[in-house]
C-alpha cells in the first residue's frame, strides 16, 4: 500500500483525534468524553479543551479532518460536529505506523534532566530523584489497579497500560540504583570536580577556534 506524504509532523494528540473520528463524526465534547472514558487522557495531555480545540483545527488546515455541521440546541452553545476525510484516513494509518515502528523525535524532559544532573548539588539531586521515585510508586500502584480491574477486557486494549507498567517498573528500578548509589558515596560529585573534568575533556578544536575569534 503506498504511503502518504507527511503533510506536517504527526502528534501524539492528532493522531488520537483522527481514529476517535475514524469511527464516527464528533463534536469536540463527545470527543474529549470518550477519551476520558477510554483512559485515553492517561496517553495524551487533553487537561484542558483547548488543546483539543487546537490539535482539531491543525487537523483541518491539514486537511485531514472538516466540519460536517453545527449542531444548534436552544439554551446551550452551538456544537460543531468534524469529521475525518480521506486524507485523514490514510494520514491516520500513516501516522499510526510511522510512530509504532520510529524512535525518531522521542526526548523525554527526564533525560535531559539527567543529562545535566551535575548542576545541583549531590544532595539536592538526591531529594529530586526520592520525590521523583514516590510519584513513580503511586503510578505503578494506579497501573498495576487498572490492569487488575480491567483483567476481563481483551488483552488489546489494555496494551498501552502494560507498556507504562514496564516502563514504570524499568524507570523505578534505574531510579532506586541511581539513589543508593549517592546515598553510598558511590556516586558523586562538586563543582570543582566538574572543573577538572571539563578542563581535562576541553572543547573540539574547531569550537575552540571559533571562540578564539
Amino acid at each position: 500500500m503506498p504511503r502518504l506524504a507527511k503533510p506536517s509532523q504527526r502528534s501524539s494528540l492528532g493522531l488520537i483525534v483522527l481514529w476517535l473520528l475514524y469511527r464516527e463524526p464528533l463534536h469536540v465534547y463527545g470527543m474529549q468524553k470518550l477519551i476520558e472514558h477510554q483512559a485515553k487522557d492517561r496517553v495524551v495531555n487533553v487537561r484542558s479543551r483547548a488543546s483539543l480545540y487546537q490539535a482539531i483545527e491543525r487537523l483541518v488546515r491539514l486537511g485531514l479532518v472538516q466540519v460536517l455541521e453545527t449542531v444548534r440546541n436552544e439554551g446551550l452553545p452551538d456544537r460543531i460536529v468534524y469529521a475525518i476525510t480521506e486524507a485523514g484516513r490514510e494520514a491516520a494509518r500513516t501516522w499510526l505506523r510511522e510512530t509504532l515502528e520510529s524512535t525518531d523525535a522521542e526526548y523525554p524532559e527526564f533525560i535531559a534532566a539527567v543529562s545535566i544532573m551535575f548542576g545541583l548539588p549531590p544532595e539536592e539531586a538526591y531529594e529530586a530523584l526520592e520525590m521523583r521515585l514516590e510519584r513513580l510508586e503511586h503510578e505503578l500502584a494506579d497501573t498495576r489497579a487498572a490492569l487488575s480491574e480491567f483483567a476481563r477486557i481483551p488483552r488489546l486494549f489494555l496494551l498501552e497500560e502494560e507498556y507504562r507498567r514496564a516502563v514504570l517498573e524499568a524507570q523505578i528500578a534505574w531510579i532506586r540504583g541511581v539513589i543508593a548509589d549517592i546515598k553510598a558515596g558511590r556516586l558523586t560529585w562538586s563543582e570543582e570536580w566538574i572543573g577538572e573534568i571539563a578542563a581535562e575533556i576541553g572543547l573540539p578544536t574547531e569550537e575552540k577556534e571559533g571562540i578564539d575569534r
